[in-house]
């Protein structure tokens, strides 16, 4: 997840990522989606939530989930082990309106705070009777029939990029785009 800055008067961007045969080999097909966040998340602070499955990745929002991507198949879903990385970057030549803003350093030091951060789950290397944390708060797997509604009222209302939807790429290698 990643936050890609704003204008004033203008929404935050939330940007989700899904790599393919992890990062820096040369070969990543980015599988990004962009959101514009619904409220202001400078004002107060909001749970952010990456729940990785053997099964699916879904990304959540406050309890709200934004995107769900479902393993199809071993091409296109991230097997490698996961980790966490936490940082703050200047990416103004190309994330704030497509480098129309640069990043103003006169209101540096850039400052994130995490409270209550939690990552648990199964390592890569677990045995098969791990059970991962499940979106469901049945704990029965998937997504609530309530949890689908809020997921399509974001993607409707809320999302401003589709990597599948983009004309300007290649799908040769997302298969997943293909329907």
């Amino acid at each position: 997840m990643e936050f890609l800055g704003t204008t004033f008067g203008k929404p935050y961007t939330l940007q989700t990522n899904v790599y393919i045969r992890g990062s820096g080999d040369g070969k990543i097909i980015g599988r990004e989606m962009k959101f514009h966040l619904w409220f202001d998340p400078t004002t107060d602070f909001h749970h952010y939530i990456i729940l990785w499955s053997p099964k699916e990745v879904v990304f959540l929002v406050d309890d709200v989930p934004i995107r769900r991507y479902p393993r199809k198949s071993d091409a296109t879903f991230p097997l490698r082990p996961m980790w966490v990385n936490g940082s703050i970057w200047d990416a103004s030549s190309w994330a704030t309106e497509d480098g129309k803003y640069k990043a103003d350093y006169r209101y540096q030091p850039f400052v994130a705070k995490y409270t209550n951060f939690k990552a648990g789950g199964c390592s890569a290397y677990a045995p098969a009777w791990c059970c991962p944390v499940s979106a469901s708060p049945f704990r029965a797997g998937g997504l609530t029939m309530q949890q689908y509604r809020a997921m399509r009222w974001v993607q409707r209302y809320h999302m401003v990029y589709d990597y599948c939807r983009d004309p300007k790429r290649s799908h040769a290698l997302t298969p997943e785009c293909w329907s």
